[in-house]
């Protein structure tokens, strides 16, 4: 059986490149140092991607350059 997330607690944060846009509603919470929680803020309610924090880092540095 896989492990429960509680995000009930969770404070989300909107990615800065968000422009407030119906397209762009890229939220995550640092919730835990070894995971990343990733959501689409317009259905807050619904799945949530759960990433490593050694791979969203390496995403991270990839979108940049």
């Amino acid at each position: 059986m896989k492990p429960t997330l509680d995000l009930t607690t969770a404070v989300w944060h909107k990615s800065t490149y968000s422009d407030g846009g119906a397209n762009n509603c890229l939220e995550v919470t640092h919730h835990s140092p070894d995971i990343v929680p990733v959501r689409d803020s317009k259905v807050p309610d619904g799945p949530v991607l759960v990433f490593g924090a050694s791979p969203w880092a390496s995403f991270l540095t990839f979108v940049r350059t």
